[in-house]
């Protein structure tokens, strides 16, 4: 089939000479865009011209010809030679820039991205400079995974849990259509693979003319459950998982699977019936919001937030575990992988061939630049950073919520590998803490009967209650005491004992700044435009992130960060700091913070209404159901939660959500869709906002 799919493709390259030779010259371009002798490629700026290049040489004749004379003649012209080449590179440059801005506006993180790479400092690039390094990353992984499943070999005896009755929902694949099939290429970023026969670019450009013969291929592995072994074959790129890590040292990267433009196609195809037979039969975790629609970090947070406050404003006392995996998708059995999608999914027939066949005889290899390693068979494990990878790991993880559910008392919640319990209590009742040890052991004993590991060094507790039952609540953890913190990094964002987030405003103020003074540094070669498109990849997108959270904020905390918006706001007007910024957010059409964390709060409301956001967050809202018959009754209002402190309850997402959307106009609550929605809302905010 490789063979098949090789051949395609040189004959529609033959059979298209101008296309190929055009393309060919765009590449060389993009390699070698400056054909000089004195000036090299790879050290010369992308905005370099031929224009300026002649400008340059004329400069340095003009100079060489004045040391000679001396005559101010010669000076002269030299001087208005310099003015020349100087607006010349200031004009190329602000062409170039506002390309990449432009090109990139329409995905936001190809943007940020892109503005990143010129405005801060690159991330330092794995140690690989010879194939021999990339043989001792290949050793270094091999040898951790092992490690890590060999500590299984004396594990905790299995623990037994009812596999409940599933109906087949998934034993064939539908073959798909060629207007699909074009879609999908479309929506498929470009990436570059070294294992792809021809660029991605070209194979987009091209796929007009290959694409039935790629339909072909692709709907015989469906019909046939077969995968061939050219799409099993991953290469692996480390990208440095944190900034602040060791550079120099092999655990500080996270090993990416490239995998072939065509193979993702073919994961993208088989993804989305999947994803459907789970949704269509309800088989998702109800609290797993890791890779779902409508999930993300912010409403996990959000229910876990929400609950907490609610807790402790009747006085409870609350404890949250985080708990993270070593390795996670590394260490996936294919075995029982494949039992988990037969008795949990209810996939079989030619449907569970293909999984099969896609999981084994797997093979991968380091690549970096130029350098290679040798190929290694994939024995256990999913591809991390393939299309299918998450989601067979949220199938894995199906039987640890029986684990978790079975606590009444204690809640959780899950993305991806990212786990949190947390458990509330009177003060008095010190007794439960012992279920949530009792909880973390049978967790450890699945884990270890399904070659998972936690993490260790990164199990966090955060103790929620009055100081002066801080210390008798660390002592009745037992073991878990060890790990209490007085603030953890929960997905992104900072959460302290009392949830007020302070130290979370701290960290994002002093980031927000930090990105606007490099996003200053572009504001000489970027259009107001472009200059605010920017603005909203750096800055606003920092203030929006988690943002419905910020009802737990102080005004002081909400203050701080509307300094940061107004500082943006005087950027982007180029206003003196001391100008009034009510009139610039105004002209703007900016709603201040405040007014940007009710729009977050009312569009999810809204969506949870509508049936478009996750359950969890339905749960917490209720309808307004009066005691009698009232016109009220039709006005699509939410009840509002009774509280008793202002500084817990009241700042709940469930108390929040109600009384924002009852103040609502009732022809506002009702409109049809969320596009809809939120334009009207953001024209409501705007006129209470700035009157």
């Amino acid at each position: 089939m490789l063979l098949t799919y090789s051949y395609l493709l040189k004959m529609v390259l033959i059979s298209q000479p101008v296309f190929f030779n055009n393309y060919c010259l765009s590449i060389l371009d993009e390699i070698c865009p400056f054909k000089t002798r004195s000036v090299s490629a790879s050290k010369s700026p992308p905005w370099l011209n031929d224009s300026i290049r002649c400008l340059k040489r004329d400069c340095r004749k003009a100079e060489r010809r004045w040391r000679k004379t001396h005559l101010n003649v010669h000076l002269l012209y030299l001087k208005d030679l310099l003015a020349s080449f100087n607006n010349a590179i200031r004009d190329a440059r602000a062409a170039h820039f506002s390309h990449l801005v432009t090109k990139s506006k329409g995905n936001p993180k190809v943007l940020f991205n892109t503005i990143s790479d010129i405005v801060t400092p690159a991330l330092p690039a794995a140690p690989i400079f010879s194939n021999e390094d990339c043989e001792n990353f290949l050793s270094f992984l091999l040898a951790k995974i092992h490690n890590v499943r060999m500590s299984f070999t004396y594990s905790a005896p299995v623990i037994s849990i009812s596999t409940p009755s599933r109906p087949i929902v998934l034993d064939t694949f539908s073959p798909v259509s060629l207007p699909e099939l074009v879609k999908l290429v479309n929506s498929v970023k470009a990436s570059s693979c070294s294992l792809d026969i021809i660029p991605a670019s070209l194979f987009k450009n091209v796929f007009q003319s290959i694409g039935p013969c790629v339909l072909t291929l692709i709907n015989s592995s469906l019909a046939s459950g077969i995968v061939p072994v050219y799409f099993k074959n991953a290469a692996i790129l480390p990208l440095l998982k944190k900034p602040q890590l060791d550079p120099s040292l092999w655990s500080s990267y996270r090993p990416i699977s490239k995998l072939p433009l065509i193979a993702k196609l073919l994961e993208k195809v088989v993804a989305k019936q999947l994803m459907a037979a789970l949704d269509k039969h309800g088989i998702y975790d109800k609290f797993q919001s890791g890779f779902r629609q409508f999930h993300s970090t912010e409403t996990a947070l959000l229910r876990v937030s929400s609950d907490i406050l609610m807790d402790n404003d009747a006085g409870k006392c609350s404890v949250l575990l985080m708990l993270d995996l070593t390795s996670a998708f590394d260490t996936v059995d294919h075995h029982i992988l494949i039992e988990r999608l037969k008795k949990w999914v209810g996939v079989s027939g030619t449907a569970l061939e293909w999984f099969s066949s896609y999981l084994h005889h797997r093979s991968f290899s380091v690549a970096v630049s130029d350098f290679r390693s040798s190929s290694t068979s994939l024995t256990y494990g999913v591809p991390q950073g393939s299309v299918l990878g998450p989601l067979l790991f949220l199938i894995y993880l199906l039987p640890l919520q029986h684990i978790m559910g079975s606590f009444e008392d204690i809640s959780y919640h899950c993305y991806a590998d990212d786990i949190q319990l947390y458990i509330s209590f009177m003060p008095e009742d010190l007794s439960k803490l012992q279920r949530l040890n009792d909880c973390l052991d049978l967790i450890k004993r699945w884990m270890a009967a399904n070659f998972l590991q936690l993490n260790e060094g990164k199990t966090e507790v955060l103790v929620c209650t009055p100081d002066r039952f801080l210390s008798q609540i660390v002592k009745a953890l037992g073991p878990l005491s060890l790990y209490v913190k007085s603030s953890i990094r929960n997905l992104g964002v900072t959460f302290d004992s009392s949830l007020t987030l302070d130290g979370h405003v701290n960290s994002l103020v002093r980031s927000c700044f930090y990105h606007l003074r490099n996003v200053a540094r572009l504001s000489p070669i970027l259009s107001r435009s472009e200059l605010e498109i920017a603005i909203h990849a750096f800055i606003s997108s920092r203030l929006d992130y988690c943002n419905s959270l910020f009802m737990c904020l102080s005004k002081g905390s909400l203050d701080r960060l509307q300094v940061v918006q107004n500082a943006a706001a005087r950027l982007l007007t180029k206003s003196s700091k001391y100008s009034h910024v009510t009139p610039l957010l105004s002209q703007l059409h900016w709603l201040p913070v405040k007014f940007r964390v009710d729009f977050k709060i009312l569009v999810l409301t809204y969506r949870a209404v509508h049936g478009l956001a996750p359950a969890y967050i339905f749960d917490l809202l209720q309808p307004y159901v009066p005691s009698r018959s009232l016109r009220s009754s039709d006005l699509g209002l939410l009840a509002i939660k009774n509280t008793k402190r202002r500084t817990k309850g009241d700042r709940a997402f469930a108390t929040v959500a109600p009384r924002l959307w009852n103040s609502l106009p009732q022809a506002l609550r009702t409109v049809d869709s969320v596009a809809v929605f939120k334009k009207q809302l953001k024209t409501h905010l705007f006129k209470t906002a700035f009157g």
